[in-house]
């Protein structure tokens, strides 16, 4: 039997995909060490918002934002590749009617995705936005934040007005966005 690039390729992906978890060799062929890495699992991970800080405000035209703060907080180096999932929740954890828009924010660009891989102790970001005008808003008190590819999240405080609960957020970067 023949094989081509692309069909191996195509089995590397799918035992990859069916282990869930890592494999000596990037299936593009290439060795990509941050391949053989584990997926950062929520067990091994702090989840945390900031304001900004050095990185500048993020309030405006009834926009306003926070990064979205990934660490590692395990012993081991993990990878974590693409889009945060998202929940709004209001008082007494009550789940909130929530949708998450992935890519540019207004306030930052969004980097694609690719992979982070974090180090213990090292930490990746995404922008988080929102609109604040009053209309239809979800009153949330948490925010839950699944990492990508888990199917477990964390929950911060975050008592905020979100209108319709639309939240927008960017692909997961190593470092914090750059707003502008």
């Amino acid at each position: 039997m023949r094989r081509t690039k692309t069909a191996i390729t195509a089995s590397a992906v799918a035992l990859v995909a069916a282990l869930g978890t890592s494999a000596a060799v990037a299936a593009d062929g290439t060795g990509d060490s941050a391949a053989a890495n584990s997926r950062c699992t929520t067990g091994h991970l702090e989840v945390s918002l900031s304001s900004g800080g050095e990185a500048g405000s993020q309030s405006g035209m009834s926009h306003a934002g926070q990064f979205l703060r990934f660490r590692n907080t395990g012993t081991d180096t993990c990878v974590l590749y693409g889009y945060p999932g998202l929940g709004l929740e209001g008082t007494g954890h009550r789940s909130l009617s929530t949708d998450a828009e992935w890519g540019s924010t207004y306030f930052a660009r969004n980097p694609g995705k690719h992979t982070v891989q974090l180090q213990s102790g090292d930490s990746a970001w995404a922008d988080l936005v929102w609109t604040q005008t009053g209309a239809h808003p979800a009153r949330s008190s948490y925010l839950e934040v699944t990492p990508p590819g888990a199917t477990t999240h964390r929950t911060v405080s975050f008592e905020r007005s979100v209108d319709n609960g639309v939240l927008q957020v960017t692909a997961l970067s190593d470092s914090v966005p750059h707003i502008g």
